[in-house]
């Protein structure tokens, strides 16, 4: 049976464990289901289920299981225990996932964890500790295979067939020298086809550099993805091999960059779906009141040219027509921006010519819609005018939306602040200020 299918069949016999309360059927179920099932499961179940499957894991499931759980989930689980228990749990995973984990921890209980831990987990650990999560060393697992350049192939055989097992995703054995500095890699396929009595530096690739330790992790993602590699060595400034990067490792960077980006274009941080209303209310009124207070800008615009509008009821009808359309235009070409820095696209060399192309879509958009408006305008309200002042201000807006949406993500960057965050925020106050400035101004020109 396709794997897929069991799994789903699993969870649909789980489902209905649960709602029936056989709790013994639970347990059962769960211990059949792999790691990544059990934790789809918890992070998709409701606050009530999760601690109760919690629970019914078995002591040699909750390792992989904490490993595979979305970080602020996984740390509900982890404050709950005593730190003898977490270091045996640890003691389980890869240094970088243990470190990953233990940075969610208060230093205190940290401490605690590390303190019970034998002397070698503990060193290993604390190198991994070293570096923040964002860069190559904190993604990085020091359980590597080295080899010498001077050894032969067939010693360096005899040499693997003595481990009872080697590290998951092992596509290659790094070679160092004395020093421990990185040399070169010695492809597994290469190892297995070659001639055992040649040596490892005849075969070894020396062309591959090794990735910096404090390399952004996202720069070691879009490394990973167009070399299609599965592991890579990772060295400090004096090029001492310090570990290795795995795919599964870049998969996790990818997969939380992405929730990252979803959940800030919509300004609500790292919200688990299941939060609870305490929790979930004050994060999104907290950019709900940033949102008001930049609508209070527009209204003030807008309350310049009171007597204008009381003159011309028109404008009132058509104003939001200029401020929406100004508003899509930025988004769309905000969220090209933003998507091309996520993916390392956008540098120096292309920049202007970004804003330049942005400007011009912006000009062409602008241009086909205000005369579609104008005329609508026009037959509306029986006012050529004013189908002439909406064109004009349509055009100007959607040329500010165009220029705003590819220059505000630059800015932001430059200034440190999260365009994906920010961006939406700004974007609307200056499309609807133009908006409404550009078409309300030229009603007040004309009409005055």
């Amino acid at each position: 049976m396709n794997t897929a299918v069991k799994s789903q069949k699993q969870l649909a016999r789980l489902d209905r464990a649960l709602n029936h309360g056989t709790l013994g059927d639970v347990a059962g179920i769960l211990a059949d289901l792999s790691p990544g099932d059990v934790a789809h499961l918890l992070s998709s179940s409701p606050p009530r289920y999760r601690h109760v499957l919690w629970s019914l894991l078995e002591d040699e499931q909750e390792a992989e299981v904490l490993n595979e759980l979305p970080e602020d989930l996984r740390s509900t689980f982890l404050l709950e225990m005593e730190p003898e228990a977490l270091a045996s749990i640890v003691g389980k995973l890869d240094d970088d996932d243990v470190a990953d984990i233990l940075q969610e921890l208060p230093d205190e209980i940290t401490g605690q964890v590390l303190s019970a831990m034998d002397d070698q987990d503990r060193a290993r650990i604390e190198t991994v500790l070293g570096f923040s999560d964002d860069v190559a060393g904190g993604l990085m697992s020091t359980d590597t295979i080295t080899i010498r350049a001077d050894l032969t192939l067939d010693v360096v055989l005899r040499y693997l067939r003595r481990h009872q097992e080697i590290p998951l995703n092992t596509d290659n054995v790094i070679v160092v020298n004395r020093e421990d500095r990185y040399v070169g890699m010695l492809p597994i396929r290469t190892l297995l086809v070659s001639d055992p009595h040649v040596s490892v530096r005849e075969m070894m690739v020396t062309d591959r550099d090794p990735i910096p330790a404090l390399m952004p992790a996202s720069e070691v993602a879009r490394l990973f993805e167009r070399n299609d590699w599965i592991s890579a060595p990772v060295v400090d400034d004096h090029g001492l091999l310090l570990g290795r990067i795995t795919i599964d490792d870049i998969v996790d960077v990818i997969r939380e960059e992405a929730d990252h980006s979803l959940t800030s274009l919509a300004r609500l941080g790292e919200e688990d779906t299941f939060s609870p209303v305490m929790q979930t209310a004050p994060r999104r009124a907290v950019w709900l009141g940033i949102n008001l207070l930049t609508a209070f800008i527009a209204a003030a615009v807008i309350s310049q040219f009171q007597g204008t509008i009381e003159k011309v009821v028109a404008l009132a009808v058509l104003m939001p027509i200029v401020a929406s359309m100004g508003g899509i235009a930025g988004t769309q070409t905000l969220t090209v921006l933003i998507r091309g820095m996520a993916m390392g696209h956008i540098n120096r060399r292309n920049q202007r010519w970004l804003v330049g192309r942005e400007t011009l879509v912006g000009l062409f958009n602008g241009v086909l819609w205000a005369l579609v408006v104008a005329v609508a305008a026009a037959l509306w309200f029986d006012d050529w005018i004013l189908g002439a002042i909406i064109a004009a201000a349509m055009v100007i807006n959607l040329v500010t939306a165009g220029v705003s949406g590819a220059t505000l993500p630059l800015i932001l960057q430059r200034l440190g602040i999260d365009p994906a965050l920010a961006g939406g925020v700004v974007l609307t106050t200056v499309t609807d200020v133009i908006g409404f400035l550009s078409f309300l101004g030229l009603a007040a020109l004309v009409y005055s």
